[in-house]
């Protein structure tokens, strides 16, 4: 690698295939467990001497570290084979390690798999979540695989290509091959990968019908009538901001005034809440379901935006919203270059503050097969229960006062408080139900019932 190429790797900054260390860490697994992450995802290179906002420091490297580097490489299993490189800038030297996605996954370091997730490193230690996450490697990272039916320039899309480098801060210097490689776009033998065709192709449903966004509009809290539909297609920024158009256009707008300044128009819902929560469904839905697409329906008293796949066998229900583990590594973190995504695995908890900040319900998310995030839209509830309030037994009535308020409210506690039995209770809930102002969400440990203010 030449100087001017290093130079041109700095200025991109760290990323999904670019980390920096400032020094040879004291620990040598901290070196391996870098290098193992690369070799389980698409490859990548690691730069010594260089601190995490790109400023060059240099090593010093003598005969002990060069020993030292080979000892730590004698820590992955299976083996990997890498490119060391001593290259000097300025006077100072930096330690290039280049190394290519494996393959003979799972690598492991200490017995731990370690994997890239963004410009980060995570370890999977359960020995089950290993079996099941490696079970189907080549199905895991959709993004990864081989697209031979892609051509290039033909099929390429070199003017987003520029776009994406300069909001990313990538050079046009160096040859345009090189940058290709550099970002991990090419799969070998002059073939591009999957994730190159969904984020840079110039007609990716060419080759991944599957891979487009469907908006619909319903009138009412189910799916009989549908008052608009439609589909988005082309990369994935151009669906991710056409699906954001179109929420902008079906939800009710507010206007504040501050001062004397112009109004400020703010969508019902925050709409940062609908960037994270869009980007989340294309970078972390399951390409390789053909009978599924990215979905965003509108009711009257919710958004569900819904993509194929749950939760990766990596994250357990329990670490949702704690850890973040994309099924698209490389799609994540060509978004990430773009400064679409903040921090890794806090996306669940920045919708869920959105959401309170804005005084609204916190959100459902469903796990199972699909991944479903819900968003309830603002209704005035006691305008609403006035309305039907003539249609409804006392007892039901405060059912609903009561769900209102304490969403986490069970038939006992309900039953203890109306002081009746909680057959009544359920009885009435029933009768909720059947009216279609109540649904249960979740199971009955573990749910909550949701209130649909709809007109009876």
């Amino acid at each position: 690698m030449t100087v001017e190429e290093v130079k041109l790797l700095i200025a991109q900054g760290e990323g999904y295939n670019l980390e920096f260390k400032r020094s040879l860490p004291s620990k040598a697994s901290e070196l391996a467990e870098e290098i193992c992450a690369f070799a389980n995802a698409a490859g990548g290179t690691l730069l010594i001497g260089i601190d995490d906002k790109g400023f060059i420091h240099g090593i010093s490297i003598d005969n002990n570290h060069r020993s030292r580097l080979q000892n730590i490489l004698n820590c992955i299993e299976p083996k990997v084979d890498i490119v060391s490189e001593e290259i000097n800038i300025d006077g100072k030297t930096i330690l290039s390690l280049r190394c290519p996605s494996g393959k003979e996954r799972p690598y492991t370091v200490s017995g731990s798999i370690i994997v890239r997730n963004g410009p980060n490193s995570e370890k999977i230690t359960s020995v089950q979540r290993m079996r099941d996450f490696f079970q189907h490697s080549d199905r895991i990272f959709f993004d990864e695989g081989t697209c031979k039916q892609f051509k290039y320039p033909e099929d390429f899309d070199k003017k987003f290509f520029k776009e994406f480098m300069s909001v990313a801060g990538i050079s046009e210097v160096l040859d345009e091959e090189i940058i290709l490689s550099n970002l991990q776009l090419k799969a070998g033998n002059g073939h591009f990968k999957n994730g190159t065709v969904l984020f840079f192709g110039n007609d990716p449903q060419r080759f991944y019908p599957q891979s487009i966004t469907r908006c619909l509009l319903f009138k009412g809290t189910n799916k009989t009538y549908i008052l608009d539909d439609k589909i988005f297609t082309g990369n994935l920024l151009q669906q991710y901001n056409g699906a954001l158009a179109y929420l902008r256009q079906k939800l009710n707008l507010n206007y504040i005034i501050e001062g004397t300044g112009p109004r400020k128009e703010v969508l019902e819902i925050p709409e940062d809440i609908f960037k994270e929560c869009l980007l989340n469904a294309l970078a972390h839905r399951d390409y390789y379901e053909k009978g599924a697409v990215t979905h965003v329906e509108i009711f009257d008293d919710r958004i569900d935006i819904t993509n194929p796949g749950g939760l990766v066998h990596s994250i357990s229900k329990e670490e949702f919203g704690t850890k973040s583990l994309s099924r698209n590594p490389l799609i994540f973190g060509l978004f990430l270059r773009m400064n679409m995504v903040e921090k890794i695995g806090s996306g669940i908890n920045r919708m869920k503050e959105g959401m309170s900040q804005a005084n609204l319900p916190e959100p459902y998310f469903g796990l199972d097969g699909f991944f479903t995030a819900r968003f309830f839209r603002p209704v005035d509830f006691d305008k609403w229960i006035a309305s039907i309030k003539d249609k409804l037994s006392d007892k039901q009535y405060y059912i609903l006062q009561r769900l209102n308020n304490f969403p986490d409210s069970t038939i006992k506690i309900i039953a203890e408080v109306l002081g009746t039995s909680t057959r009544t209770v359920e009885r009435h809930i029933t009768v909720l139900k059947r009216f279609g102002l109540l649904e249960r969400i979740g199971s009955d440990k573990d749910g909550y019932y949701q209130i649909h203010k709809i007109s009876l």
